[in-house]
């Protein structure tokens, strides 16, 4: 009886001491895990709600979601597939990673404002080379001419 009753001590000292680093383990992979909470959370809240605001969401489990963000709380978001608008539910703690297609309202205004001036200086160009005003006129164009027509010009008369 002694004998068992020493190593059955024995064997829960075993069992209790490995599991030691293990709860360390866990309690880094937690803070780990809530800080990246806090960064999905706060990437989320950067991007916005509406169709205009695209993610790619993949999940720990590796499960991917495509569409744009419905609605953002506290501890989750919601991503509608663009395609057939159901909606799922996302908790912050489970995303792995988060890729947002949007653009910012400058990053449109700028972009805006660089196609109108690109468009206002070819239009520039090209009504300057359509002005006939300002060049001289040439002796080709004559019409009604009673003298012999300049060689290399078609006069009509």
């Amino acid at each position: 009886m002694k004998n068992s009753l020493s190593f059955a001590l024995a064997v829960l000292m075993l069992h209790a001491f490995s599991f030691a680093p293990l709860a360390h383990e866990t309690s880094k992979e937690k803070a780990k895990r809530a800080m990246l909470a806090a960064e999905v959370k706060a990437g989320v809240a950067s991007i916005g709600t509406g169709k205009s605001a695209r993610v790619r969401v993949r999940l720990n489990d590796k499960t991917e979601y495509h569409g744009y963000i419905v609605e953002t709380a506290n501890d989750h978001f919601v991503v509608a597939d663009a395609r057939t608008g159901a909606t799922a539910p996302i908790a912050y703690h489970e995303v792995k990673g988060i890729k947002g297609n949007n653009l910012s309202t400058g990053t449109k205004v700028g972009i805006g404002v660089a196609i109108a001036a690109a468009l206002a200086v070819v239009i520039g160009i090209v009504k300057a080379r359509g002005r006939d005003d300002d060049r001289p006129e040439s002796p080709c164009r004559l019409s009604g001419v009673t003298t012999p027509c300049p060689p290399g010009c078609v006069c009509t008369q």
